[in-house]
């Protein structure tokens, strides 16, 4: 694990992660596609590991009824996923995509498999979840 830096597009926000994780996930949901345009990369860190600047122009949208979103004001960039329910799951889902170096990240694993926008595969085998597994294992028990 390292320390790595990331920003938004515009550099309105930028964050630090200590004890960074050397693997990332995908994300093939509905939301995720919409969020991004495409699917999500991000990397699961420790909500206590990760420090911002520029937070007053963070914007967060409770995009779910266990999750939010958050994005540059300014320039629009995804920034995070975290999920809010239960609580104690205190941690970031990190994009990717803001990191200024990825170089080193291990793609280990996917999320709604069976949700990927059509012709579009990823190399390699890894972890992965259908839409019924991801409900089933993370989802509150009042949504199931």
């Amino acid at each position: 694990m390292s320390t790595r830096t990331g920003q938004c597009m515009c550099g309105a926000v930028r964050f630090t992660i200590t004890d960074c994780p050397d693997s990332f996930g995908v994300c093939n949901c509905e939301m995720c596609r919409r969020w991004t345009g495409s699917s999500f990369l991000g990397m699961t860190v420790p909500v206590s590991n990760v420090s911002f600047s520029g937070e007053a122009q963070i914007a967060t949208l409770q995009s779910s009824d266990w999750a939010e979103r958050a994005w540059c004001k300014r320039c629009g960039s995804a920034l995070y996923y975290h999920a809010t329910v239960p609580p104690g799951m205190d941690a970031y889902q990190i994009a990717v995509g803001a990191l200024d170096d990825a170089e080193g990240l291990v793609f280990a694993s996917e999320l709604f498999t069976d949700c990927r926008i059509p012709g579009v595969e990823y190399a390699g085998t890894r972890h992965g979840l259908t839409r019924a597994e991801v409900f089933a294992k993370y989802a509150p028990e009042a949504t199931q």
